[in-house]
């Protein structure tokens, strides 16, 4: 199947099912009636449901968003629903979600302790399930001729709240960088990217350096990066893929020489492995376990675990075993709620640890 365009946000409609004809057939031409005998007369179809169709609103990660995007636009095909997908990020998403305004949540960390008890306070139980895994990639302008890779230690020295006021210069990262001023882009606080990346990085979630352009919109960010030969960003995966023919990625040296390695730059093989550490994360929707109950939610997420395997990898995201999506699926099937982490971004989990926790 073709890339699907992953900036592309909006509201996804359905097309409502054809009203089958029962017993008579109109002949448009004559104008008259022709009613067949009742040992010819073909067995009476069920009319399609009357009245809108039922909406299932989602919200949340803008890293998850291309997923949803593309199992909603595929459900829609085959069944009568209208799918909302919103992109307020990861904590925008839970604050709508634990407000009961949506059914699902996008979310590209696990839930934070401070969100269950938000979603306790308001009596909402959550089904928590992994969908994908993720690298965050780190990038730069094409015309940077001078970053070949960057340190995990480097890293810190840009992003790091004390950085603020003090690292605004290439030069100031490391000798021998040019005396240029350094233009940072990220996603905002609301999103699960941005934790994920302060904890991995910085050794606190939302600990960062606040001089920063942001957004919720990583199409804001790549646009960013591709306008400015300064500019350093880093986003989910998927969205330097889609655009890797105008950013340029900076492999990741995590200090790790046990492994060999060396930089590694972010690749399907390299995420999937557990090579490209400490940015790869397992990502996630969340479902109101009284929502689960709605039939066309039920029958959403079983197919989003489903058929929605094979377009995890085709918006660029890294498949999970088969296992996963069927331990995901039964674990939706029995509803069981909560969540299998600690409260929040956890840095480091691979593959091999997420089924471990299922």
């Amino acid at each position: 199947m073709k890339r699907r365009d992953i900036g592309r946000v909006g509201i996804l409609s359905a097309t409502a099912l054809a009203l089958a004809a029962c017993g008579e057939t109109e002949t448009a031409t004559s104008g008259t009636t022709t009613t067949s005998a009742p040992a010819q007369q073909a067995p009476a179809q069920k009319a399609a449901p009357s009245g809108p169709a039922p909406i299932i609103a989602i919200d949340g990660s803008s890293t998850v968003f291309p997923i949803t995007e593309a199992v909603a636009e595929e459900f829609q095909k085959i069944n009568r629903a209208r799918i909302t997908v919103g992109v307020s990020g990861t904590g925008g998403g839970f604050k709508k979600f634990c407000n009961n305004e949506t059914v699902i949540s996008d979310a590209s960390r696990p839930i934070k302790s401070s969100e269950v008890t938000l979603c306790g306070e308001k009596s909402i139980e959550f089904i928590e399930l992994p969908v994908a895994f993720d690298g965050l990639a780190v990038v730069v302008n094409p015309k940077n001729t001078w970053v070949d890779h960057l340190t995990t230690a480097e890293l810190k020295k840009i992003w790091e709240p004390e950085a603020q006021g003090k690292v605004l210069k290439w030069s100031d990262v490391r000798p021998g960088f040019p005396d240029k001023p350094l233009t940072l882009f990220a996603p905002g606080v609301d999103s699960g990217t941005f934790d994920y990346f302060t904890e991995a990085i910085n050794g606190e979630s939302q600990a960062s350096r606040g001089d920063f352009t942001p957004s919720e919109d990583d199409n804001v960010l790549v646009q960013g990066i591709t306008t400015d030969e300064n500019a350093l960003g880093y986003f989910g995966f998927a969205y330097y893929v889609e655009n890797q023919d105008k950013l340029k990625v900076v492999p990741i040296d995590d200090g790790d020489e046990s492994n060999g390695q060396g930089a590694i730059a972010p690749s399907l093989e390299t995420v999937g492995n557990g090579t490209y550490q400490p940015l790869a994360r397992p990502i996630f929707i969340y479902v109101s376990k009284t929502g689960a109950d709605r039939p066309e939610v039920q029958a959403f997420v079983e197919f989003y675990l489903n058929q929605g395997r094979p377009l995890v990898e085709e918006v660029g995201y890294i498949r999970l075993p088969d296992k996963a999506y069927d331990l995901a699926l039964q674990r939706f099937n029995d509803r069981v709620p909560g969540s299998v982490y600690s409260g929040g971004a956890e840095v480091g989990v691979t593959i091999e640890e997420l089924l471990s926790r299922r």
